[in-house]
């Protein structure tokens, strides 16, 4: 028996088996609550200074603390019986009500009050309550860098059995999406919204927030099985753009220089001349945005039309603003910034939908509120500290941030509730911290610790202090990587003869391992594939010769 703790602070009680490797328990966990896709998942232990918090939070309480479980050691899947297909997957089996027998919704044990009483299989119709400011404030809210890294020391070993690890019988463990590359749109509503909530992504300042709820009115959705285009790019005749833009530049002491230049892009690259007259001849500067990070820097209000180009170079990263005159020429510009950092130029198919995708944020920015709508936010039944971090609670009073959420969602109110979910999620991918695991790590020949960000397509090197990127390492350009079991060094080599080497200083170096490892093998998953997974790739990748 094992209790699990899911990400909606609910906790079910269910049957696993301790002699099984963790990659193969997670599965059958989730066969049990109807979760597809296993593979993206895995079991947490807690944080030492979470479990600090509940002990002290247990000591300061009056009345004896009753933890309501769900027992689920009942149910088909774990006592071992034949089930008909699942609901969404050929290798699921769904989880039937105790009371009807007919099949469960998926995931319902995470959301709904009375688990398996759902019959309605459009997880994302509903509308599950919302957690309580009291269940909120129970989370273990990371406040720095290191402060996130020590959340990720506690993954099990995929390769190694609950036994092997000092799993117990009755022990408490948290059932967590361990990687954030999804393989088709499941969409993880609940997941994000906690994650916001609970600041493991963190804002830097209102204007992202400003951006996510914008953004929750214009990003595409593309469904699996709609439009794609095969459409080749012409590498004879590959588009370009030239303008007059302003480049800046940070220099030491918060000065910065402004100064007119006219640009050209080409291809994934980006060139600068003194005017549009010497663009014939050799540039002043030609920067590579392959790998780079891109970020807006946006105040539509204050008609500030600004890209964020963190440009990885020999000694860390090279940080260029370009500002641009108007929403056009920055939807243009900015969407060619995206598509280059990828890889892509402007020939790609997705270069159009992404100005487009772009000029349609901007306009949601345009947006104002109707003085009706928010002349009285008391008198709307909502409680503010539900929807917003802890930080901001204690910044603003509640009729403030009620007001702010309302005019948030007057942006989204003609939308239907599935698709306003959808938008909700595509923005939550879109936040600059979307997807970073972080442990703190000493790279050789570094006399100090950094903070090491691993996502699903590149590692950032994090200067522990400020948080600002120092380097980043595409996945697409690494050629292999090795551990050294006796020092407990990772070894990464990356085209170009690029190599680096850390030992991991927060958790065992096994973790960022089978982070490498596991990351790789979601990449291989194809949709023409049956639904079947490859354990013995994934040990491979992950597993390590310790």
């Amino acid at each position: 028996m094992l209790r699990l703790r899911l990400p909606n602070m609910k906790t079910v009680r269910l049957k696993v088996s301790f002699s099984s490797v963790v990659f193969k328990a997670v599965s059958d966990i989730c066969k049990i609550l109807n979760i597809r896709r296993s593979e993206e998942l895995s079991l947490l232990k807690q944080s030492e200074d979470a479990l600090k918090k509940k002990k002290k939070k247990d000591k300061t309480s009056k009345e004896p603390v009753t933890e309501d479980i769900l027992n689920l050691c009942n149910s088909p899947v774990s006592s071992g019986l034949s089930g008909s297909p699942g609901l969404y997957s050929k290798t699921m089996t769904p989880i039937y009500d105790p009371t009807s027998g007919t099949p469960a919704s998926a995931t319902i044990t995470w959301f709904s009050d009375s688990p398996l009483t759902e019959q309605n299989c459009s997880i994302l119709a509903l509308s599950h309550p919302i957690c309580s400011p009291e269940t909120l404030a129970e989370m273990y809210q990371p406040r720095t860098l290191a402060d996130k890294a020590k959340l990720n020391a506690g993954w099990l070993d995929s390769s190694r059995s609950l036994m092997e690890q000092g799993i117990l019988e009755d022990d408490q463990l948290l059932l967590r999406f361990k990687y954030y590359s999804f393989f088709d749109l499941n969409p993880k509503y609940h997941v994000s919204k906690l994650s916001l909530s609970s600041e493991a992504q963190d804002f830097t300042s209102e204007s992202e927030v400003d951006e996510v709820e914008a953004a929750l009115s214009n990003l595409e959705v593309t469904l699996e099985g709609g439009n794609t285009s095969n459409i080749l790019e012409d590498i004879t005749d590959i588009p370009k753009l030239a303008d007059n833009l302003r480049l800046v530049r940070p220099r030491k002491l918060s000065l910065k220089t402004i100064k007119p230049y006219w640009f050209v892009f080409k291809d994934t690259s980006v060139s600068y001349f003194k005017n549009k007259e010497s663009a014939q001849g050799e540039p002043i500067e030609k920067l590579n945005l392959k790998g780079c990070e891109v970020v807006p820097d946006v105040n539509v209000a204050a008609k500030k039309f600004g890209i964020k180009l963190l440009i990885p170079v020999a000694d860390g990263m090279n940080e260029v603003y370009l500002r641009c005159e108007n929403e056009n020429q920055y939807a243009r510009w900015m969407a060619a910034c995206v598509l280059a950092s990828k890889g892509k130029t402007m020939a790609d198919s997705s270069y159009h939908p992404e100005v487009h995708k772009i000029l349609s944020f901007l306009k949601m920015k345009n947006w104002t509120m109707s003085p009706q709508a928010v002349s009285d936010p008391e008198s709307i039944d909502m409680k503010p500290e539900c929807f917003v971090s802890l930080r901001f609670t204690k910044k603003y009073r509640s009729k403030q941030l009620a007001a702010r959420i309302l005019e948030a969602h007057q942006n989204v109110s003609q939308m239907l509730l599935v698709e306003a979910k959808l938008h909700f999620i595509q923005a939550w991918q879109s936040l600059p911290e979307f997807g970073l695991s972080y442990y703190i790590v000493r790279f050789r020949g570094s006399k100090k610790d950094d903070v090491l960000g691993v996502s699903y397509n590149r590692l950032i090197r994090i200067d522990i202090a400020t948080g600002d990127p120092i380097t980043t390492w595409r996945f697409s350009n690494m050629k292999q990587w090795n551990v050294n079991w006796e020092i407990r060094q990772v070894a990464i080599e990356f085209d170009q003869n690029v190599s680096i080497a850390f030992t991991c200083l927060s958790a065992d170096c096994k973790i960022i391992h089978e982070y490498i490892g596991g990351y790789i093998f979601l990449s291989t998953r194809s949709k023409d594939q049956n639904e079947t997974l490859d354990e013995d790739l994934f040990h491979k990748l992950t597993g390590g010769q310790e």
